[in-house]
């Protein structure tokens, strides 16, 4: 299953779910650092239609609170994101590796992991 297309602020409360675990809309607003935090409302509204996307799910109710749990994983929205980031570029990963070589993000360590990871790839092929 393909994890649905996330706003910023979709990804922050999942963040916080993915990090905390289990949370109400309350413990999810007070995540937020105080001087940029959402109103209430704001991360209620939010959460509800992430409800309706299947992102997250409500597994409890405590009194009058709701308790809601991440549907999908973070590695889930991290490569919708990345397959997102490289649709801009045509699919072509060239010019992102040429801007993380270019701007030091991208070190001798990273292109090691890389090559651990391909070479098992190939070996994986092969034995199938």
């Amino acid at each position: 299953m393909t994890a649905p297309k996330l706003s910023k602020l979709e990804l922050r409360i999942m963040q916080v779910l993915w990090e905390k675990g289990n949370c109400s809309v309350r413990e999810i607003q007070e995540a937020f650092p105080e001087k940029d935090r959402p109103a209430y409302t704001t991360i209620q509204t939010t959460v509800y239609r992430m409800e309706g996307k299947k992102v997250l799910e409500r597994i409890k109710k405590i009194g009058n609170s709701l308790i809601f749990s991440p549907r999908i994983s973070k590695t889930a929205a991290q490569r919708r994101l990345i397959d997102e980031l490289l649709s801009l570029f045509g699919g072509r990963i060239q010019p992102v590796l040429a801007h993380l070589v270019h701007s030091r993000k991208l070190d001798a360590d990273d292109v090691k992991e890389a090559q651990r990871l391909l070479q098992r790839l190939v070996e994986k092929d092969r034995t199938q």
